[in-house]
């Protein structure tokens, strides 16, 4: 008797998994216990599709490549219930996910032909969107709760695109040489069930003798195989098999050498098989790209075309310039997932990305092949595996070990602090079953305690040391030193572990704040500050050669202009002296960062999230020293800590105005924050990084010329009045030739002065600062004049706060007196906000970790 299929619970259900009947009696299955047929297949999907229920529920599978795994996972998606599926042979892992998305269903492996099934609940306790058919892991990151969404459309799109660039017949036998659980191996079970083709159905590996042994008994035809299975098809004697049914070989999960592509491309087109170079992600649903077997041996480097149904654009990056023909690797497709869930609450969540930035940047060559040529991501890559070094060493922490983690493309460093009980190779062995690395490529170095910076953070650069110790060379300083000493400088300023040789000042999150300490430590370091060093990569930062050190030193521009600038403030208010425009100087430099670091992050959100992380770190100093000058009674009120009086007051004279210059600017990062945030701004920004802030400075002239219709200057807040200034500063670090820089020069010259009526010295004043930021990058300095500035800029604001209350107590005194005074107080204000902030970030992970831990306290039977 035939079973009727169900009806799928939500309305929605994979059709490959559906229709496995309609292949009739071919063999899908193919075992060291025999073949099973698509109908036999088909009528077990089917019972097991009846058991899991009419109610649409969340159900954990654990995966692996033997026939009960696979038809519990057809069922659950003929039957149109949402999988999460999980390595199968990690129990911590499967623990670790059930307790972080609490499924409905849980399937145990069982002995028998059939698994068990755990039904917790009768009925889901999430919400699941119609759409969501399938989680997984990014490959290797199989520890963390971040979870890829796919879709019914995304899988089945996926299958037909693989089916049909490698011409997957009916007659094919794919061997399953890649876990169920991995992507790329599942893409090899659904493109081949999706055409009617066979499966050597198997979890041995290809290093054992009896792999080959089912494969030829079976008349396999093909295989597939990350960079870390040729290794061992090299050491197994691959290349003089006999393999009489073998069509072709596909390799993906990670780049393989260019000379084992041609090897490999070299050694098929003698045996008769085709090798297909691929590229995907699990983002993807597997796969993204293809090379042409035919041009394999010819272009061994490329990634080759898009999959069929896909494309790819390149978008620009900081790391490489578009117009040196590389930027991020952009795919589309109907492959594309839905998007991440960290949570349950995720589940319910409909498509929330529309294309894949792959993190990677790549070329397009003159033969129409993408190249990849570099990687943005901060995850490492090795063997194949996507291992993020946070999971490691949160993984070892479970279990009472103190550790960082760090690595490269070939091999993962960890130092561990001793615990009885405890020895290199039970670590090595820990990590090995968390990542699924082999063995080698995981180094344990055992410490009496961790390495540390002087900071008291950990020191990254010292573990490297431990496995490659000629790696780091001595700290130097002065006009020396490599590259690894630059990465732990970048370490100590920017606060973030993670730091690479390929690794920019932008791309690592740097911003104008944390920009002054850098250049200074720079140019200190190398003797000199590299053109454009905020954008190039860290291993291209090296020391010149010279014959005889110099004394000479280049200051920033920008650094030198907010330095003057905020003396100049200082000393005008204390009446030492009457140079005024220090402000206004410094909302046009404030423009000009904006432009160098907050609009460098290719991603949107990474630009709101950049914009947002500036606001806070002018706002909160601001608020901070406003409620503490209302405690020491200073004359100001509500509305200054809460930043409005400007907006609500602009007509006051009194001591309430102080602040204008902070408001003002944060109403300006605000309003340019919503502004981006609109997708039709951020790609006209990005496609004319010139035009946009000229557009800005012709709509912030019309208040500065009072052509909408506004009320006059003083009755407007500041923001609208001097916004022109900004955007002009912002056109200013966008202007990348002669005519743009002469642009932005002739409207300053044409708009500054008239602004202050009646202060020609004021207008001077502003006009010289900005033809200098525009022309002219660096200025000739000394090292000590360099330290000097660069202390008062990077505290420039934090002076500013806090001068109106400094200055008076020695006005009286000693006019000099009380401007260093106010300056000093200032950066000693600046260093301490500066700590108190770095510290945010941890504070702010240990509130992330807490649902963790809890469920930690939980599973341990402890109150939480």
């Amino acid at each position: 008797m035939t079973l009727l299929p169900a009806p799928p619970v939500g309305g929605h259900a994979l059709p490959l998994a559906r229709d496995l009947a309609l292949h009739g009696d071919r063999t899908a299955l193919a075992t060291a216990d025999g073949e099973i047929s698509y109908r036999e297949l088909a009528r077990r999907v089917e019972q097991t599709a009846r058991r899991l229920g009419t109610e649409r529920r969340l159900i954990l599978l654990p995966g692996a490549n033997t026939v009960e795994a696979l038809v519990v996972h057809l069922a659950a998606l003929s039957a149109g219930h949402p999988v999460l599926l999980v390595p199968g042979d990690h129990p911590e892992v499967v623990e670790s996910l059930t307790a972080a998305y609490d499924p409905d269903v849980v399937v145990h492996p069982g002995d028998g032909e059939e698994w068990r099934i755990e039904e917790r609940r009768t009925v889901s306790a999430h919400a699941l969107h119609p759409d969501l058919a399938l989680l997984l892991s990014t490959s290797g990151s199989t520890g963390s709760p971040k979870l890829v969404r796919l879709s019914y459309e995304n899988l089945q799109a996926n299958a037909e695109s693989i089916a049909t660039y490698l011409g997957i017949r009916d007659t094919d036998r794919a061997a399953t040489t890649l876990p169920m659980h991995y992507c790329y191996g599942l893409s090899v079970i659904h493109s081949h069930l999706l055409r009617g083709a066979g499966l050597v159905l198997t979890g041995l590996s290809v290093a054992d003798a009896c792999f080959w042994d089912l494969f030829r008994a079976t008349r396999g035809t093909s295989m597939a195989g990350v960079p870390y299975t040729f290794d061992l098809l090299d050491r197994v004697g691959f290349a003089d098999m006999d393999l009489p049914h073998l069509r072709y070989v596909t390799q993906a999960g990670g780049r393989l050498a260019p000379e084992r592509v041609t090897r490999y491309a070299e050694l098929g087109a003698r045996r008769g098989w085709d090798l297909f170079v691929m590229y995907g992600q699990t983002e993807a649903t597997a796969r993204m790209a293809y090379l042409p077997p035919t041009l394999a041996a010819e272009h061994p480097e490329a990634i080759g075309v898009p999959v069929p149904g896909g494309s790819f654009h390149l978008e620009p990056v900081d790391e490489a310039p578009l117009s040196a023909g590389v930027g991020e690797l952009v795919y589309s497709g109907p492959n594309v997932m839905l998007g991440y869930a960290h949570s349950p609450d995720d589940l319910a969540l409909g498509r929330t990305v529309n294309a894949l930035r792959t993190g990677d940047l790549a070329r397009l060559t003159d033969d129409g092949l993408y190249e990849i040529v570099g990687r943005r991501s901060r995850f490492l890559k090795i063997l194949g595996l996507r291992i993020d070094p946070q999971q490691v060493e949160t993984t070892l922490e479970r279990h009472g070990l103190d550790a960082l983690c760090c690595g490269d493309d070939e091999e993962l460093v960890l130092a561990v602090v001793r615990r009885p009980g405890w020895d290199e190779r039970r670590i090595r062995r820990r990590v090995v079953d968390e990542c699924g690395l082999p063995a080698r490529a995981v180094h344990v170095h055992l410490l009496p305690e961790l390495p540390r910076l002087p900071t008291g953070k950990p020191d990254y650069q010292a573990v490297r040391a431990l496995h490659r110790p000629t790696a780091v060379r001595p700290y130097v300083t002065g006009g020396g030193a490599g590259t690894a000493d630059l990465c732990e400088l970048f370490a100590q300023i920017l606060d973030r572990p993670d730091v690479t040789p390929d690794g920019t000042f932008v791309s690592l999150g740097g911003d104008s704040l944390s920009y002054v300490e850098m250049s200074l430590h720079l140019e200190q370091r190398l003797g000199h500050l590299p053109p454009n060093w905020h954008t190039t990569p860290i291993r291209d930062l090296r020391t010149p050669e010279r014959k005889t050190p110099s004394r000479i030193r280049a200051l920033e521009t920008s650094v030198a202009l907010r330095a003057v600038a905020i003396v100049c403030v200082v000393g005008s208010h204390v009446r030492l002296f009457e140079l005024r425009g220090g402000a206004h100087l410094l909302l046009a430099v404030a423009g000009f960062n904006f432009a160098r670091f907050l609009l460098t992050s290719a991603e949107r959100r990474e630009r709101v999230r950049r914009t947002g992380r500036s606001i806070a770190r002018v706002a909160l100093p601001c608020v901070a020293w406003t409620a503490f000058a209302i405690l020491i009674g200073a004359p100001y009120d509500l509305t200054n800590l809460l930043l409005l009086h400007n907006a609500l007051f602009p007509q006051d004279m009194g001591p309430g105005l102080h602040l204008w210059f902070v408001e003002a600017l944060v109403y300006i990062l605000l309003a340019t924050l919503a502004l981006l945030a609109l997708p039709a701004v951020d790609r006209a920004e990005r496609r004319f990084p010139y035009g946009l802030p000229v557009v800005l400075v012709a709509v912030g002239l019309l208040t500065r010329y009072e052509l909408l219709g506004l009320p006059d200057r003083a009755r407007i807040t500041d923001a609208v009045t001097v916004f022109w200034l900004f955007a002009l500063g912002w056109a200013a670090a966008k202007a990348r030739t002669t005519p743009h820089r002469l642009l932005v020069t002739f409207a300053a010259l044409a708009t500054v002065p008239g602004f202050f009526a009646g202060e020609p010295r004021r207008e001077a004043f502003v006009l010289i600062g900005f033809v200098l930021l525009v022309w002219f990058p660096t200025l000739p300095s000394h090292h000590r004049v360099n330290r000097v500035a660069g202390l008062l800029a990077a505290s420039s604001l934090s002076i500013y706060l806090t001068h109106w209350q400094i200055y008076p107590i020695l006005d009286d005194v000693s006019e000099p007196l009380a401007l260093v005074a106010a300056l000093l107080f200032g950066i000693a204000y600046a260093k301490g906000t500066d700590r108190l902030t770095r510290k945010l970030p941890a504070l702010a992970r240990l509130t992330a970790l807490r649902p963790a831990l809890l469920a930690a306290l939980r599973r341990r039977g402890k109150p939480a």
